[in-house]
């Protein structure tokens, strides 16, 4: 494993030569998993430049990986967070515990559902919808901190759930990963890139060709691939 971050466009990322790796990593150093991709570097959000430095960024999409070895790193694999979560969860002990949050009522229970039939031992502290007023927040953060859970997954979209893990993080220090739209792939809500195009970092031109609305936000890929062979970035 390279534990070495690299600085891409104000984004903290880490390059990992397996998934092992850094789920060992995060193990040892409970913090917020933030997914970075080309669409997120190229945008540049303020807010989460801020969270990524004192988190774990790491590379969903392809144009991180490559981001990452422009600037030197080895070895550096991506690794899609819609798979991370599920391999997170298959390593964790019976001590161990999870809190789920995201999604709507319907999706939540479904998962839940899923996950218990898949992992029979695990420890399911606690779940909840991703529909939050402040008063949700504050009971859910009073519910994390007496339950305690090892794992805490937010399925809101970025940067609300990475908004949401920091506030979370400051009263219970856990591992916590967003997962935007996970669950509904999970349960068969949504569909998932074919293995083809996943495999040649193409979920991005899977997920234009399915949701034709995405184009203005795709066109980031044109501009932030050209810059990433130049090292703007």
């Amino acid at each position: 494993m390279s534990d070495r971050f690299q600085n891409i466009n104000g984004f903290k990322v880490y390059g990992f030569d397996s998934r092992t790796s850094l789920i060992a990593y995060i193990k040892e150093n409970p913090s917020i998993l933030i997914a970075i991709n080309a669409e997120k570097i190229y945008a540049g959000n303020v807010e989460l430049k801020y969270i990524s430095q004192n988190g774990v960024g790491y590379p969903d999409g392809i144009g991180a990986v490559k981001a990452l070895k422009t600037k030197g790193a080895k070895n550096v694999i991506r690794i899609p967070g819609s798979e991370l979560w599920l391999d997170i969860i298959s390593t964790l002990n019976k001590e161990d515990s999870v809190y789920f949050i995201g999604a709507t009522n319907e999706v939540i229970q479904a998962t839940v559902f899923k996950l218990q039939k898949t992992y029979p031992s695990l420890n399911i502290a606690g779940f909840r919808n991703g529909f939050l007023n402040d008063t949700d927040i504050a009971l859910l953060e009073k519910d994390i901190l007496e339950k305690k859970p090892t794992v805490v997954f937010v399925a809101q979209g970025s940067p609300r759930q990475e908004r949401l893990m920091q506030r979370l993080q400051q009263s219970h220090k856990a591992i916590y990963m967003g997962l935007g739209g996970s669950f509904d792939v999970f349960t068969n809500k949504v569909r998932r890139a074919p293995r083809i195009f996943r495999e040649n970092g193409l979920e991005w031109l899977f997920r234009l060709l399915t949701q034709p609305k995405r184009i203005k936000r795709q066109w980031v890929y044109i501009p932030f691939l050209i810059n990433l062979y130049r090292d703007k970035y």
